[in-house]
């Protein structure tokens, strides 16, 4: 468990699509303290121009703010600090050429997570912030660019969704140029009912206890509410529509007269309050309270997670293996074998990527999860349901990076596969597959009992595998599928040398 951990100081780094922010946390006997905490307004979402992409403006900022991020992070552990994109990264059509400056600017890696794994993400850290309940709880999170509904109970998540609206995109769609009139309004009421419909019957079929708002808009509007006197700390449907006539009153953003608001926050406040209002009227809720932790929290209770042995991507790989009926004594022997090779080859190849070791556990037991739809083609089945599976706990670029391993454990490759890759994956990748590979066609016979007395030398792109004479001769349809297995290889560029000792 997470109390057993040692003494450790954790970074969290929310690129966000209305703001950037970073916490960095000293971890201590079961508690965080806070010891620094960053926010800078970078509008990624309102920077996306009309075919999609990131401008050169808003990358400018983005970039800019990740530098002054940096610094505070550059003598930290890549083990300690995780920074995620959500949104408008997820949406924007160059975001990879932009993650690949903001990792240079920044010093570490970004991951872009799903909606639904950003929901997971923000419940887990609202969770950690309140008291106990014996019950469920309704989160609700409104960026910039999305929403976040989650019903869980303690730590864990029972229904999560992740909603196309947020407070920048509906401002920019339904007040433009900042104008807010009546009509404007009922207009962006109508298209968040719109957004809430298809959800609506499963979050009452199943029920909450109490209702929680956390994140910027949702803190935003209870301390406008405190400071108009519309509040005693809750949200109510009432105190939003006495908000609402004021700020139609008011006519623009720019005369919004309203204590509490920040200036950086003014020109987005229309469309994160329509949001809220809705989901209050929507879903019936009465009142909601607020809490302090979202996604930043989350992110640090997750790492904390992976440091100890509540990881929740293992978890995932487990479920899946249930799921689809996966054969888990021939994904184990697999796993086992996978990771022998990996250590014989691990310097050489300087496969030392924290990521890498994980990565083969999890294709060893998940490497035949696509027969579950079809034996035919199982491979390209089991990397499909990867990529296109919300899978808790992972980020696009780890679900892609499995799913190819997957893809190509079995049958031809072709090279193009790993040429779209960041660094240092587009090096790593391919030797992974080719130990991934080795590991399934030494247990093709799928004995329980069967050792593997392997021994690996490897070069740059060369693997030279010795194994026992008698060995071969007692596996006839391994030794054909290794020299099958020679020209394989050579397709992708490395070089398989069979040599009987």
């Amino acid at each position: 468990m997470t109390d057993g951990l040692p003494r450790q100081v954790l970074a969290a780094v929310d690129l966000g699509s209305n703001s950037f922010h970073m916490l960095v946390v000293r971890y201590d006997h079961g508690q965080l303290q806070v010891i620094d905490r960053l926010r800078e307004m970078v509008r990624l979402a309102a920077g996306l121009n009309e075919r999609g992409k990131i401008s050169n403006k808003a990358s400018e900022r983005g970039l800019e703010s990740l530098q002054r991020f940096g610094q505070r992070l550059r003598d930290m552990h890549a083990a300690n600090v995780r920074a995620v994109g959500t949104n408008a990264l997820r949406k924007a059509k160059n975001s990879e050429e932009f993650l690949e400056a903001a990792e240079l600017a920044l010093g570490h890696p970004i991951e872009v997570v799903s909606g639904r794994e950003e929901a997971r993400l923000v419940y887990l850290g609202a969770a950690h912030t309140l008291p106990e309940l014996d019950g469920k709880r309704l989160v609700v999170d409104i960026g910039g660019g999305s929403t976040e509904l989650i019903l869980g109970s303690g730590f864990d998540t029972h229904e999560l969704f992740s909603l196309y609206m947020g407070c920048v995109s509906m401002t920019e769609r339904f007040f433009p140029g900042g104008k807010i009139t009546a009509k404007r309004w009922q207009r962006a009421r109508l298209a968040a009912a719109v957004e809430l419909e298809p959800i609506h019957s499963p979050l009452q079929s199943i029920g909450w206890d109490e209702a929680i708002g956390t994140s910027g808009t949702i803190r935003g509007a209870r301390t406008v509410l405190l400071e108009q006197n519309l509040s005693d700390g809750q949200i109510t449907k009432k105190a939003l529509k006495r908000l609402e006539q004021h700020m139609i009153e008011s006519g623009h953003v720019d005369k919004l007269d309203l204590c509490g608001l920040s200036v950086e926050r003014a020109p987005v406040f229309p469309g994160g309050i329509v949001i809220l209002q809705t989901v209050l009227e929507e879903l019936q809720i009465e009142s909601m309270r607020v809490a302090r932790g979202a996604l930043r929290e989350g992110l640090i209770y997750d790492m904390l997670g992976r440091m100890s042995d509540e990881d929740a991507r293992d978890r995932s790989v487990r479920a899946l293996e249930r799921r689809y009926h996966v054969d888990t004594g021939q994904a184990q022997r697999v796993e086992q074998t996978a990771l022998a090779l990996l250590d014989q080859v691990e310097n050489e190849w300087q496969l030392h990527e924290p990521l890498v070791r994980k990565l083969l556990v999890w294709a060893a037991r998940l490497h035949e999860v696509g027969i579950g739809i079809a034996h035919s083609q199982y491979h390209r089945h089991g990397a499909y349901l990867l990529e296109h599976s919300d899978v808790a706990g992972f980020s696009n670029r780890e679900k892609t990076l499995l799913a190819i391993l997957v893809l190509t454990h079995r049958r031809k490759v072709r090279p193009l596969t790993f040429q779209t890759l960041p660094k240092p994956w587009t090096r790593c990748l391919p030797q992974l597959a080719v130990l991934m590979r080795l590991a399934v066609l030494l247990h093709r016979g799928r004995s329980p009992t069967v050792s593997t007395p392997v021994r690996l030398v490897a070069g740059k792109r060369r693997l030279k595998m010795y194994l026992p004479g008698e060995w071969l001769a007692a596996h006839p349809l391994t030794h054909a599928d290794l020299d099958n297995e020679v020209n394989l290889l050579d397709a992708i560029s490395y070089k398989l040398e069979v040599i009987e000792d």
